[in-house]
């Protein structure tokens, strides 16, 4: 699956983008998203897949448990069922 942000999602970073603000138009309270979650947003830019997102988060984060591509697909479930994201166009979902 490929991933897209949404369209009518506004997004405010810290300067160091370690932080970042979400608010979808229609939603009533933002989303801030820190640390890996942050991270997996700006890797969020509909060419990646969840597979490719999957593989840069393990090379910059231990995954200690070994439950990091569960955790991943449920953030992204997510974000989806926020409408923050939303799947490329083309990518079959």
């Amino acid at each position: 699956m490929v991933w897209k942000r949404g369209g009518l999602v506004a997004e405010v970073c810290s300067e160091r983008r370690s932080r970042v603000a979400l608010l979808h138009v229609d939603a009533t309270q933002p989303v801030v998203l820190e640390g890996p979650a942050a991270v997996i947003w700006d890797l969020i830019d509909g060419q990646r897949t969840e597979q490719s997102i999957l593989a840069e988060l393990e090379a910059t984060f231990e995954d200690r448990t070994g439950q990091m591509h569960s955790q991943v697909e449920d953030f992204l479930a997510s974000l989806e069922a926020q409408r923050l994201i939303e799947a490329a166009p083309g990518s079959g979902h």
